[in-house]
């Protein structure tokens, strides 16, 4: 324009990467292949808190592999009831490693220390463990059916989510690189060969359809499984010592030879449960910070499926159908709660298919494979280092979808930073104090002759992702001025269009339940 002003340039143009609601790219296909990564991927938790606990009850192999089927069949029930009527996100529901510490201190109660018979000493902790379950899931099914965590989550802002999502994924660390380093000869071929196929073969071949990045989960699995069997047969570890046996060695679990053939999981199999007020007190509490970290699971699952934010009223509604599903839990005797598994909303980021549907193939091979133990044992025996291996990718996926909602906020501000910095800091570094004196001494830092009340402190304080959301949300709203200005610096202006189930079309069209079930769970 000559003699005139030069037009301004527009926002987007100011910004070389603009900021996006939905994360573009992401598929919608339908495949059972995809559902069956999907079941890999949540094994690992399935096999891995049972393994622990199971021997300190008293139970052995049959026992390990009968808890792994019900385990898995209430993960498949749960995962059904999550993505059909709680969220209707692709979220994977199953166990939680959060509720370990108080179901340890149900098993080191001295009430049964006195049993000799390892069979009953079984069953009566397994029923103490059930009943403290049942209780503690009415803690998330009246925060998320009456919509108080609805009422809590609209403080969330992307400031103060970026700590919350960031340490439901990084957070969890400790469960990576230690657990491929206890065999490396499996473990790190595993996670070299899952990052070739995932990120540089697509780069090398290319192609149409999206093979070996979309199914790399399964392509890596098989190569190093049979390597792993290779190195068992050919007498690798004939010599090593019984530990390192446990973990290369690919006949040592002992599930496929105790697992029934068929056996369907049924509530109260192991008897009527039993209650204790304390307990259940310290499983509430359990129950409380897996509700926290889930919340930032369900954020990281919401990016990853290309959906739109979630809405407060649509991730309370979830809440409380993960409330059931620890019901669930407690009724049919699976040893842990119930929670969104950060593996698989890492999964959604490797393959990029963002589809319930495929979620909800992955729950019919988990229903149909704890049905049938023997079928379903032989892939829960995969080595623990290859699916350690899967974590190092998988989480970093769910921490590195904290740090994408960085990009709604002002990273100029000094208020910004001191939020962001300490929170995440003392997230990492208050659950590191409490993890290690609880490793040299045994016990947390809060020990009194009561042990649920020792749980009910140090469990909260051992979780990184609850420290670190819990101080970034006080801090945002305590150090928030009324003005505009600082709404922008949270990116709350972003965020503003969410905040209400039907004032996005978008958010209505993804979270809506099926079969006009919204007038028994409103959402507005």
């Amino acid at each position: 324009m000559a003699g005139g002003a030069a037009p301004a340039p527009k926002q987007d143009e100011l910004q070389p990467h603009p900021a996006k609601d939905q994360l573009p790219n992401i598929a919608y296909s339908e495949a059972i292949i995809l559902g069956f990564q999907h079941y890999l991927v949540m094994l690992g938790t399935t096999v891995i808190i049972p393994t622990a606990l199971v021997p300190q009850m008293g139970g052995g192999n049959e026992e390990k592999a009968k808890v792994i089927q019900t385990l898995l069949f209430v993960a498949g029930l749960n995962t059904l009831a999550q993505t059909t009527f709680g969220t209707r996100l692709p979220a994977v529901i199953g166990g939680a490693y959060t509720f370990v510490a108080p179901t340890i201190s149900i098993i080191l109660a001295g009430r049964y220390s006195g049993i000799v018979n390892p069979q009953e000493k079984f069953e009566r902790i397994m029923r103490a463990i059930q009943g403290s379950l049942i209780i503690a899931s009415t803690l998330q099914i009246i925060l998320g059916f009456s919509g108080l965590w609805r009422n809590v989550t609209r403080f969330l802002s992307p400031l103060s989510a970026v700590p919350l999502v960031g340490l439901a994924g990084f957070g969890l660390y400790e469960l990576g690189f230690p657990g491929v380093a206890k065999c490396v000869e499996i473990g790190l071929p595993q996670l070299i060969l899952l990052i070739i196929f995932a990120q540089y073969i697509p780069h090398v071949i290319h192609s149409e359809r999206q093979v070996f990045d979309r199914f790399a989960v399964l392509f890596s699995v098989a190569i190093v499984w049979v390597y792993a069997h290779l190195l068992t047969v050919g007498g690798a570890y004939k010599n090593a010592p019984p530990k390192t046996q446990l973990s290369c060695r690919t006949d040592r679990a002992g599930l496929v030879s105790a697992a029934p053939w068929i056996r369907v999981p049924y509530p109260f199999q192991w008897g009527a449960p039993t209650f204790d007020a304390g307990e259940a007190f310290a499983m509430m509490m359990a129950s409380f910070v897996a509700l926290v970290e889930s919340t930032g699971t369900y954020i990281a699952v919401s990016r990853y499926a290309s959906a739109t934010p979630l809405p407060p009223s649509v991730l309370s509604r979830g809440v409380g159908w993960q409330g059931i599903g620890i019901l669930l839990s407690g009724l049919f005797g699976t040893v842990t709660g119930s929670t969104v598994s950060p593996e698989n909303a890492g999964l959604l980021a490797l393959t990029r298919v963002g589809s319930r549907r495929v979620v909800q193939i992955s729950a019919g091979f988990m229903l149909f494979f704890s049905v049938l133990g023997k079928f379903g044992s032989i892939f829960a025996s995969i080595p623990a280092p290859i699916i350690a291996a899967f974590y190092c990718l998988f989480f970093a996926y769910v921490g590195s979808a904290g740090l994408s909602f960085l990009q709604f906020c002002n990273l100029n501000s000094f208020r910004t930073k001191f939020i962001l910095g300490f929170s995440i800091f003392l997230g990492l570094s208050v659950p590191q104090y409490f993890n290690e004196y609880t490793v040299v001494n045994g016990y947390g830092p809060v020990h009194t002759g009561a042990r649920w009340f020792n749980d009910m402190v140090n469990v909260p304080f051992s979780s990184e992702a609850f420290v670190a959301g819990f101080l970034a949300l006080f801090l945002d709203i305590t150090l928030h001025k009324k003005d505009n200005q600082t709404r922008k610096d949270r990116g709350m202006h972003w965020w503003d269009k969410f905040r209400s189930f039907k004032s996005d079309t978008r958010s209505e069209e993804f979270y809506s339940l099926p079969f006009n079930l919204n007038k028994f769970f409103p959402s507005v």
